[in-house]
């Protein structure tokens, strides 16, 4: 048996209250930003009809290529946590057949973990992307929208994203609970 597993054998079977707590914030949160990510894609896709049609009749929107931009940012960073949520990321279950139980359990908690830390990681250099996008003015091509706007949303969602990866490897360490089985999410 390895060290890590008779150790997970003494950890606590909790339902913290405040966990519950927490996972109801962050549950209300990745709705929020799915709701938003939704948004921008009624955006999106208004804009790309008001475009067409307009192109139609030889007046094009203003701005139109701007305002998409901006709004994909958002549109594809949004929804990122719900889908962790929902357990819609990418995974190779291959193997998973033939490992046992506990190394299941323990990969799902490391992949959890390296997945808040990727999200963290790509947070930090998209803020350090914003900083020189301030500093030197950066803005979108007709409208002059600062390009840093859509790079600190980005930001805010990535780390969200991090933050329902590191509760979800927290909740399969200390209670053994994968909030992405349950029915009710």
């Amino acid at each position: 048996m390895w060290p890590v597993w008779a150790a997970m054998r003494h950890w606590p079977q909790c339902s913290s209250k405040h966990l519950d707590q927490l996972r109801k914030l962050a549950d209300r949160l990745i709705g929020l930003s799915a709701a938003i990510g939704s948004a921008a894609l009624l955006c999106v896709v208004g804009v790309v009809l008001f475009d067409v049609v307009g192109r139609a009749f030889g007046n094009p929107l203003y701005g139109g290529q701007d305002i998409t931009m901006m709004a994909m940012t958002v549109m594809i960073f949004a929804p990122m946590a719900q889908c962790d949520r929902l357990g819609g990321h990418i995974a190779v279950d291959l193997f998973e057949r033939f490992f046992p139980a506990k190394l299941n359990y323990l990969i799902d908690i490391v992949v959890a973990i390296f997945g808040a830390a990727i999200f963290a990681a790509l947070a930090w250099a998209t803020w350090d992307s914003s900083q020189l996008s301030v500093m030197l003015n950066l803005s979108t091509n007709l409208l002059y929208l600062p390009k840093a706007w859509s790079q600190w949303a980005m930001v805010a969602f990535m780390l969200l994203a991090a933050l329902g990866l590191a509760l979800r490897a927290v909740e399969l360490a200390l209670t053994g609970r994968d909030i992405r089985s349950e029915k009710d999410a």
